[in-house]
């Protein structure tokens, strides 16, 4: 499963985050992210000033002194310089302007918080490029796209915020992020701890890595959120994969699947792979996007698009033709929604705000998740899990091959319980959930579960149809942030 891995990881992390072409098995394992709708952002939302900060290649080797300019974002009209706080996002895997729009629960608690929001993007991405057009050129280049090199960034502006902003030099800094974002705002807060009193690492997999949580784990939570949305539904599409399989065998069957489908270009045998990874693609967006109203962050879709999908998956024991015609009806759910696509392109399945050639090298070199299929727990096709052939396609892609016990090395695996002062929020209904600290480690690395959150639901802008899980988390994120806040300033009155 090397480069479906890839692929999937893209799509998991960039797809939200998956743009990233299918077959290069990188584009399913897309993005992590999943910030909130821009329609239901506040006005305040877009005020903000757009800033650069001169920063090192590399923080690590004296070797050389070349810098860049990383873009960063500030919102202050909430900002009390006394008594105030600091909100600062850690950027994830695309353009940080993206990420601020999406991500309306720090505007919402900005005020209550007397908070500035800092939104910092991250190396590599949107403006943030260390070489400009020449950063992707070949791993020579790439060679500093780290999550060590990236919160080295954060610091170094941190510092640089409290330096040169009046009032800003003895306020508490909390760090948020969700999904790669929130593996970063946790991981800042365990190795930079006199930087940040605290961190909310929303819907963040940080045991998504080398054996720690079965690689199965994510594709059954998928499985699960089908099963639970509508009878017979997991099933279907359990069966649609024979029934490509059989149609896809003559020209004729062929013909007949690229018009079922309404695909933009026909079908030839060696698409069918392809095909059947797109469509895996857009059941797991839509695992990730299963919000409790209308939404356009992905695509446009309806309340709940898992249960809108479903009603079209009823029946699996019908005729190949029926079925993969139910399955077409399914999938117009997720690409054409508003009913303005003419057909469907199975190159595409989410936004293009997301950086797939920095996240495709990234899960080449330090992201290695595991993930498998066995079509037991399943509803898609058995995949094991294969390193080697993911090495194999990595050094082919860009001349390396994959550190999977890295990111353990680093931060520590589950061996995390020295550290304090950590939320770790996870929605049940995200898949990846499966790889995200879900129970209390200690009094201070605390899991808040969101029983009818998709991808870190809680992160997005309050809506009238939050669903009371997702309230309750954010009073208790909210709670926590201001512990962490008083602390701070109880410490800090006992040293003077």
């Amino acid at each position: 499963m090397g480069r479906r891995a890839l692929r999937f990881l893209l799509l998991l992390f960039l797809a939200p985050w998956a743009t990233i072409a299918l077959r290069p098995a990188l584009r399913a394992l897309g993005s992590l992210h999943l910030p909130t709708n821009p329609t239901s952002l506040p006005p305040l939302a877009k005020n903000y000033s757009v800033l650069y900060f001169q920063q090192k290649v590399d923080h690590f080797g004296f070797n050389t002194v070349k810098t860049f300019n990383q873009r960063y974002l500030v919102a202050d009209k909430y900002w009390k310089k006394n008594g105030g706080s600091i909100l600062f996002y850690t950027g994830n895997e695309g353009d940080i302007i993206w990420f601020c729009n999406n991500t309306g629960f720090m505007w919402d608690v900005a005020e209550e918080l007397k908070a500035m929001l800092v939104f910092a993007e991250h190396r590599y991405y949107g403006e943030s490029l260390p070489f400009g057009d020449s950063s992707f050129k070949d791993s020579r280049h790439l060679n500093f796209l780290t999550s060590e090199q990236a919160l080295a960034d954060f610091a170094e502006l941190i510092k640089h915020l409290k330096r040169t902003i009046p009032g800003a030099e003895n306020q508490p800094v909390i760090a948020i992020g969700g999904s790669y974002g929130g593996m970063l705002a946790a991981w800042f807060r365990m190795k930079y701890p006199h930087m940040v009193v605290g961190a909310l690492a929303a819907s963040a997999p940080i045991w998504q890595f080398e054996d720690l949580v079965p690689c199965g784990v994510f594709m059954k939570i998928v499985t699960t959120d089908f099963r639970k949305s509508g009878p017979h539904c997991s099933e279907s599409i359990h069966r649609s994969w024979d029934a490509i399989n059989r149609l896809s065998s003559t020209g004729s069957g062929l013909q007949w699947l690229s018009e079922a489908l309404h695909l933009c270009s026909p079908l030839t045998s060696e698409d069918i792979q392809h095909l059947k990874d797109w469509i895996s693609e857009t059941w797991v967006n839509l695992a990730m996007v299963d919000y409790p109203y209308a939404s356009n962050f992905l695509q446009p879709l309806p309340a709940w698009p898992i249960k809108v999908v479903c009603q079209y998956l009823k029946n699996p024991n019908v005729s190949d033709l029926l079925l993969l015609q139910n399955i077409f009806q399914a999938l117009n759910v997720y690409y054409n929604y508003s009913g303005q696509a003419k057909c469907l392109n199975i190159s595409e399945t989410a936004t293009g705000s997301l950086g797939t050639l920095g996240w495709s090298y990234q899960a080449c070199t330090e992201v290695v998740m595991p993930f498998c299929t066995n079509g037991v727990d399943d509803m898609f096709e058995p995949h094991s899990w294969n390193l080697k052939e993911l090495s194999d396609y990595c050094f082919q892609q860009w001349g390396v091959r994959p550190r999977p016990s890295w990111i353990t090395t680093m931060y520590g695996g589950k061996n995390i319980s020295s550290h304090t002062n950590i939320v770790f929020s996870n929605g049940e209904l995200d898949p990846w959930s499966g790889g995200g600290v879900t129970k209390d480690i200690t009094d201070t690395l605390v899991a808040v579960t969101i029983s009818e959150g998709a991808h870190h639901l809680d992160l997005r802008a309050k809506n009238a149809l939050d669903p009371t899980s997702v309230l309750l988390a954010r009073v208790l994120e909210v709670r926590h942030m201001k512990n962490w806040i008083r602390d701070f300033y109880d410490s800090a009155g006992k040293q003077r």
